[in-house]
């Protein structure tokens, strides 16, 4: 597995990996998935200036993960939102400890002193990824999404860098 710094030619396995996560599962709270184009503009309003990353694995997207805008209030731009994204066929293999561990060493990088994971309630694998890289459940927001015609809980994850 090689963890690497995305390129739009990854748009249309980024694309597929997140639709696959829309209809099949409460990890993503849109209800209808996206196109290609609407890819293209998040990638466009995010690259450069937050990381967004790959994992390949024999030529393939393995999954995808990047650091997004927290709030848009000038007091949080230290603070990013980590989300992070695994192909189903990959699941099992690493590929999100590698994400994270790379995810990490990017918000240091971009000198991020705060990273907030929003998990929605169930997802046990998230929670125990999150838990083996100290971030802290920090917080539950309950029933603040209806997915699958049901009240959704979404636990608030942190991760305070070193200075």
């Amino acid at each position: 597995m090689w963890i690497r710094n995305a390129e739009a030619k990854d748009l249309p396995f980024i694309n597929e990996i997140e639709n696959d996560a829309i209809t099949h599962t409460t990890a993503i709270f849109d209800l209808e998935e996206k196109s290609l184009a609407d890819k293209e503009k998040w990638f466009a309003n995010l690259h450069g200036i937050y990381p967004i990353i790959v994992a390949e694995w024999e030529d393939k997207v393995a999954g995808y993960g990047y650091l997004s805008p927290y709030n848009d209030k000038l007091a949080y731009q230290t603070t990013a939102e980590l989300s992070l994204y695994v192909n189903r066929n990959f699941r099992g293999y690493g590929v999100g400890h590698g994400l994270m561990k790379a995810l990490l060493e990017k918000a240091r990088d971009y000198q991020f002193h705060s990273i907030i994971s929003l998990i929605t309630e169930g997802n046990e694998v998230s929670e125990r990824l999150h838990d083996k890289y100290q971030f802290s459940h920090v917080g539950t927001l309950k029933e603040v999404g209806n997915k699958f015609d049901e009240w959704q809980n979404v636990k608030l994850y942190q991760w305070i860098g070193i200075d």
